[in-house]
């Protein structure tokens, strides 16, 4: 696996959303993606942060307005990324050391470029792994 990159397991669908962005926006785009997180860009498409299922459990807890409530007061920032080019290994080190389920996947220049998720992790190492005995 360490010659295996992510870029070869990465989701390239990330949905993102700007700082300013409404709580309840970012969560009916989770909801209607089936996804569990949305990255939060800039104009440039560079990571701002990360806002999760977990985030929205203290949004609920904190029963602030939800339909006023910018995304930037709840997303994760200082996040945790991986390049194109780093190996599965060490992105699955990275996702089991931080206890996440996804690291977004950024480029110097193109900001953000993908999401690899422990699905994406679990799916490759099922597609490679010899079948099990019966």
């Amino acid at each position: 696996m360490d010659d295996i990159f992510v870029a070869r397991v990465m989701s390239t669908s990330v949905r993102t959303v700007a700082p300013d962005t409404l709580v309840e926006d970012a969560a009916n785009t989770m909801l209607d993606n089936g996804i569990g997180s949305v990255v939060v860009v800039d104009d440039e498409n560079q990571l701002e942060g990360i806002l999760t299922t977990t985030d929205f459990v203290r949004i609920v807890a904190e029963r602030q307005p939800k339909d006023r409530t910018p995304v930037s007061e709840y997303m994760s920032t200082g996040v945790v990324t991986a390049s194109a080019q780093d190996s599965i290994r060490d992105a699955a080190d990275v996702i089991v050391e931080h206890d996440f389920h996804h690291i977004p996947v950024v480029d110097e220049d193109e900001g953000v470029i993908g999401m690899v998720t422990t699905t994406d992790l679990a799916g490759y190492v099922s597609r490679v792994q010899s079948p099990s005995p019966e």
